[in-house]
């Protein structure tokens, strides 16, 4: 009986370790979640108000990331930005699997445009959104005015989406003859949205045509346009060079921002999920 009782008890000790170790890894401090980790920065720069929202959750589908800029100069753009993400969030919790993430960017876009458009009644408002789900090594995304997605790798930074503004419809005119690179540049419209949530007008979002892949390494980066204005790519490739935490680079991003003191510096955000 003497050896019933010594694998039973190597069994039950088996056990004790392993629920540990399973508690070890589940802890709420961690910010290491299915070999991503991830950070995050943000300042109010010169601005009264902070219109700029983020989140980042994970389930059993994949990783989400959301970083929303309500449309600065008009009323109501923290409202927007917070239901934009609000709305993004809670239906990817809802999400049973990852057979079409880019309906659940799609279907979730339209909602939260007909959600800010109530919600603003008339008056002026609206949002920027970008957002990326990653699902294994596959990186999914949507997006919808100026925030950018970008991938670091290999010391360089590789964009994702486009902007939506008025600058790209500048370049086709340029291109087509209808008016020089300098009065292109120059233009007073060239950082006017043409597309965002809260948009009468909003029909959908940029969606990827296929997953993108990643590799262990990779740094993938959501910003708003306050990050872009107020830093250099040469800048942003300095810091991730020196390396660090997710949450080390996102900060000293902000710290840069800041000690620049731009006087018409924008609310800035910037989330970062670094693959393991």
């Amino acid at each position: 009986m003497q050896p019933y009782f010594v694998v039973c008890g190597a069994a039950v000790l088996f056990a004790v370790l392993l629920m540990i170790r399973m508690r070890l890894t589940r802890s709420p401090g961690s910010r290491t979640v299915s070999g991503i980790e991830i950070g995050n920065g943000q300042t109010i720069g010169s601005r009264s108000e902070q219109d700029d929202y983020f989140a980042s959750m994970t389930t059993p589908v994949g990783t989400l990331a959301v970083v929303a800029d309500g449309i600065s100069g008009l009323a109501n753009g923290r409202m927007s930005s917070t239901l934009a993400v609000t709305t993004f969030t809670k239906a990817f919790a809802k999400l049973e699997d990852a057979s079409n993430l880019n309906g659940y960017f799609a279907e979730t876009a339209t909602q939260s445009n007909r959600g800010i458009l109530q919600n603003l009644n008339g008056q002026g408002g609206g949002t920027t959104l970008a957002s990326v789900i990653i699902c294994g090594y596959q990186l999914y995304y949507g997006a919808v005015g100026d925030s950018l997605i970008t991938i670091y790798r290999n010391g360089h930074f590789q964009s994702v989406n486009s902007k939506h503004t008025a600058e790209t419809l500048l370049e086709e005119r340029v291109l087509a003859g209808q008016m020089t690179s300098e009065e292109a540049k120059t233009s007073p419209v060239r950082n006017q949205l043409v597309n965002y949530l809260g948009y009468e007008g909003f029909e959908s979002m940029e969606l990827g045509a296929a997953p993108i892949r990643l590799y262990a390494g990779d740094h993938v980066l959501l910003c708003s346009d306050g990050i872009q204005e107020a830093l250099t790519e040469i800048e942003l490739e300095e810091i991730m060079r020196k390396g660090g935490t997710p949450q080390e680079m996102a900060e000293a991003m902000i710290d840069t921002i800041n000690d620049k003191g731009f006087k018409s510096q924008d609310n800035a955000t910037v989330v970062m999920l670094a693959i393991g």
